[in-house]
């Protein structure tokens, strides 16, 4: 496999605020076009991209995260953490550009928002994302997110009419991981071993 630089940075500035917005909105379009296509699906993408960036309650410190990627000096994907309750957060926006697909960028990103969420006390870590997107599914299966019925307090609510979102629900993997059924498996979470997994650097700053 390719090595790969990755470093995550905290989106904390307005530098940062812009590109996240710009790597969002990639994103959300980009999903758009899968649920349009293979569901019939719609949704505000301009409102999306707005909450995301702008209400500082939703993936931004103490209770959230914001990351951007940052590869060979440009950034080139984002993700997020939300809570969703006192002991529960969802993985969200999860995005890395088709050109560093592939090389590990997508795994550095998703391992460091779980030992985030560890870190700061949730014991269940929940996310959702459209059939269609079977790679990423694989991912998440790979740190131990498994398959889970539907959850009242998932993302589109806000944004889907209640015709629609029955069918989003039947269009979308809605998944969990336990912190707490880890550790009764005696396998606490800890991020994989780079080296094998083909990273030359995974920074936080």
């Amino acid at each position: 496999m390719q090595a790969v630089s990755v470093t995550l940075v905290a989106v904390d500035s307005s530098v940062h605020r812009q590109a996240a917005r710009l790597l969002v909105s990639e994103y959300l379009h980009w999903v758009a076009g899968i649920a349009r296509s293979n569901y019939e699906l719609s949704f505000d993408v301009d409102a999306m991209v707005h909450s995301d960036i702008e209400d500082t309650s939703k993936f931004y410190p103490p209770s959230g995260r914001f990351y951007l990627v940052e590869h060979a000096g440009g950034f080139v994907g984002v993700g997020c953490l939300k809570r969703l309750a006192p002991t529960i957060c969802e993985v969200q926006r999860m995005y890395v550009q088709p050109h560093v697909r592939g090389v590990g960028a997508g795994r550095s990103l998703v391992e460091r928002l779980l030992q985030d969420a560890a870190t700061l006390g949730y014991n269940t870590v929940r996310l959702e994302s459209l059939r269609a997107l079977a790679a990423a599914h694989s991912l998440y299966r790979s740190v131990g997110f498994t398959e889970v019925e539907p959850y009242a307090e998932n993302s589109m609510n806000a944004y889907q009419s209640p015709e629609a979102l029955a069918r989003y629900r039947e269009s979308a993997v809605f998944m969990e991981l336990s912190f707490q059924a880890k550790n009764r498996d005696a396998k606490p979470f800890a991020p994989a071993d780079h080296a094998t997994a083909g990273f030359a650097s995974h920074r936080i700053r």
